[in-house]
């Protein structure tokens, strides 16, 4: 796996089948709940604040940061598995990392990074270079908070969980506000189970990227009360890079189907990956 900083060809080569992995349950050893632990979502009011600029549209992905001691993955390298690290992290600082990935992209400009609270490590915002009025948040969660990281994706495709963020002299829609929701990181439904209510509250069908192994079999149960549509997810165990959320977006904003969309999404994973088209299709999948 490629990461920020030169390492050996041997260390790319074991993180890349380790990353790959990583979503893997580790047989006995399960997931550190983190339901005790200050912040959880389950303990807050969720806010409901829908008032922002109508001519924006928001993509909001929320990162559950990698982390070997808090979540039920094989362990990759230290380096990149420490979820109280951002800036190294495999989902976030690494090579295919949310930030690295699309801080280089030239469909996006990077607007401003930000940090929101302690769950919530750092917030990045970006803006479309052509589509002007489509913006992108970016939210990366504390590694072991990955329990509220899912929450608040469910909470936002459900419309229950809305706010908004100033940028530019511009405030635009964030969580429930947002036209599409992305939930990036290791499948953690593989080792707790949540007992919140996700049903749709205010009658609007957001669109959804679930990048997790697994997803479409996990996520479809709560999914489903949210009344969302997914673009693309996954149907067994995958590496949830970003490669696959910048290029899926492009279908998205060119208003594509969403078997158009996958395409785009299996053809960066089989490019990256090495693996073949085919296998990339049967891997990430559209729709219900």
């Amino acid at each position: 796996m490629k990461v920020q900083h030169p390492v050996s060809f041997f260390f790319l080569l074991i993180s890349f089948v380790l990353s790959f992995h990583s979503c893997e349950n580790k047989g006995k050893e399960r997931l550190i709940d983190t339901i005790g632990l200050p912040g959880n979502a389950s303990k807050q009011k969720l806010k409901n604040i829908d008032k922002f600029n109508n001519d924006t549209k928001t993509i909001h992905v929320l990162v559950a940061l990698c982390d070997n001691k808090y979540q039920g993955i094989v362990p990759v390298p230290e380096k990149i598995g420490n979820g109280q690290d951002p800036d190294q992290n495999l989902y976030w600082g690494a090579a295919y990392g949310v930030r690295t990935y699309f801080k280089k992209s030239k469909d996006w400009k990077f607007l401003k990074s930000e940090k929101t609270d302690s769950i919530r490590m750092e917030r990045l915002i970006f803006q479309h270079v052509t589509k002007k009025n489509y913006y992108l948040v970016a939210d990366a969660y504390d590694g072991q908070y990955i329990k509220d990281c899912t929450k608040d994706f469910f909470y936002s495709s459900s419309g229950q969980m809305k706010d908004v963020v100033s940028v530019n002299n511009t405030t635009i829609g964030i969580y429930g506000n947002s036209s599409l929701v992305s939930y990036v990181g290791h499948d953690g439904l593989m080792d707790f189970q949540l007992s919140e209510s996700f049903k749709n509250t205010d009658g609007k069908t957001r669109d959804c990227i679930v990048l997790a192994c697994y997803s479409k079999k996990f996520f479809s149960p709560l999914l489903q009360e949210t009344k969302a549509h997914p673009l693309v997810w996954s149907s067994h165990l995958m590496a949830p890079e970003a490669y696959i959320l910048h290029d899926a977006l492009t279908g998205y904003l060119h208003n594509e189907s969403g078997e158009q969309i996958r395409t785009r999404a299996a053809l960066a994973y089989s490019k990256y990956q090495k693996c073949s088209e085919k296998a990339a299709r049967n891997l990430l999948v559209t729709g219900w």
